[in-house]
């Protein structure tokens, strides 16, 4: 009895996200589409929580199992946040597949890199959109025509470099080889001001 409830309000908790991310993509403005879709993640959740609290005693689970329900939900909901619409909406590796599939199912590997910077970055408006996001998530500021870190913005960079520096792999292949070329991307950048520094 207690596994047939836990399935049935499982499924009205995916219902539940399901409609109210359609509600929220379809008539909302979203800034950052992963925070959208966590706040549709914990709207279903609040809500199948809701009808777990309005059935009561006809449920058989115990509080803490209600609890454990609800942890599930919420990251059930965080699982999809970030894999299903955030990926696709960041994913270089789909926009390749919806690329290829544009140009007739193939382009010459000589050539993505030209297709990254030429269709990739205009059609995706990737600086836009980036910027809106780290806006939005108060690791940037826009002052002036220059975009610049917050403390919260240094503290992820930080972290993100530490990580990647550390806790990549290390032996990656790319293209057929072996390397370590992304624990340390900036290693060959050139060195000193470029010019476009605020």
């Amino acid at each position: 009895m207690k596994f047939v409830s836990a399935l049935l309000l499982t499924a009205l908790f995916v219902l539940l996200l399901g409609a109210a991310y359609l509600v929220h993509v379809w008539y909302f403005v979203i800034p950052v589409v992963f925070y959208a879709a966590l706040v549709d993640a914990a709207l279903a959740a609040a809500a199948t929580l809701l009808v777990v609290l309005l059935l009561g005693k006809r449920l058989p689970f115990t509080g803490f199992e209600k609890v454990l329900l609800t942890t599930v939900w919420l990251l059930g909901g965080f699982a999809f946040a970030i894999t299903i619409p955030t990926v696709l909406d960041r994913s270089l590796s789909f926009y390749i597949l919806e690329k290829l599939q544009q140009r007739g199912g193939g382009i010459r590997e000589a050539e993505l890199e030209h297709v990254f910077i030429t269709e990739y970055i205009p059609e995706f408006r990737l600086m836009d959109v980036r910027v809106t996001e780290q806006v939005n998530s108060g690791t940037v500021t826009l002052e002036d025509g220059c975009v610049r870190l917050t403390p919260r913005g240094e503290m992820f960079a930080s972290f993100s470099r530490f990580f990647r520096t550390n806790l990549l792999p290390k032996h990656r292949v790319l293209d057929g080889v072996t390397t370590d070329a992304l624990v340390d991307p900036f290693k060959n950048s050139p060195p000193g001001p470029m010019g476009y520094e605020c």
